[in-house]
């Protein structure tokens, strides 16, 4: 098992705090929502993410278990 970071679409209302904190790991679309840059959802810094997570106020950002190699 791994672990990913991961925006739930459904939550996200596009504050931008993320991409604030953490602009190497998120971006923000043409319509103002927050995602994950490509590679960077298991290559992130710790740090920045957990300071992300902790600051988005819908709590959309979320690290998941992955499985590896299937």
């Amino acid at each position: 098992m791994s672990q990913e970071l991961y925006i739930d679409p459904k939550r996200c209302q596009g504050h931008a705090r993320c991409w604030s904190i953490a602009p190497e790991t998120f971006g923000i679309d043409e319509e103002g929502f927050a995602y994950v840059l490509p590679g960077r959802e298991g290559a992130y810094d710790e740090e920045s993410a957990q300071k992300a997570i902790k600051n988005c106020p819908e709590r959309a950002i979320k690290v998941r278990d992955v499985e590896v190699g299937k």
